[in-house]
């Protein structure tokens, strides 16, 4: 809620689900889609390039995870009169503020992992009663890891290949 956003216009909505019953639904709108992502939309480069990831469309964890947190832009706001008010750079400013959020669960010493489901945002906006003004744009699994997790051997970019100092 602190985070910057363009012309202050906090365009965003941050869904915590914690019910059981709504998680599994979740689970069940974001598997559909994703079967379907895998299958046919993403294509074979994608799905090749996932495969390090050792991710498909299975999504356990949505309903393992003890909260799950869907962040939601809003494309435009309401004036107190009912007319439409601009919400400027409400993506920039969205992702901004889930930077932030990442940078608080992983220092709370919580874990997730950023999941962006595609062609699931209408169904999940749906199912949470969530206004037509509203998008979603990232779904975060928040919880502790199983002790027998494990998570892929990643290596991250030198430092010299992502700043540059002038």
């Amino acid at each position: 809620g602190t985070s910057p956003s363009g012309a202050h216009t906090e365009p965003w909505t941050f869904v915590v689900v914690q019910d059981p019953y709504l998680k599994h639904k979740i689970r069940e709108i974001v598997e559909e889609e994703e079967e379907i992502n895998y299958k046919k939309r993403m294509g074979d480069r994608w799905v090749n390039d996932l495969k390090r990831l050792r991710t498909n469309w299975i999504k356990e964890y949505l309903d393992t995870a003890p909260y799950l947190i869907l962040i939601f832009k809003q494309v435009y706001g309401w004036l107190p009169n009912g007319k439409k008010k601009t919400h400027y750079y409400n993506e920039i400013s969205v992702s901004i503020a889930c930077g932030i959020l990442l940078a608080a669960l992983q220092n709370a010493g919580l874990y997730t992992v950023t999941s962006t489901p595609l062609n699931c945002g209408p169904q999940l906006r749906l199912l949470l009663q969530r206004p037509a003004n509203e998008k979603l744009l990232l779904l975060l699994p928040v919880g502790y890891p199983k002790r027998d997790a494990t998570v892929p051997a990643l290596t991250r970019k030198p430092l010299e290949d992502i700043m540059v100092v002038m």
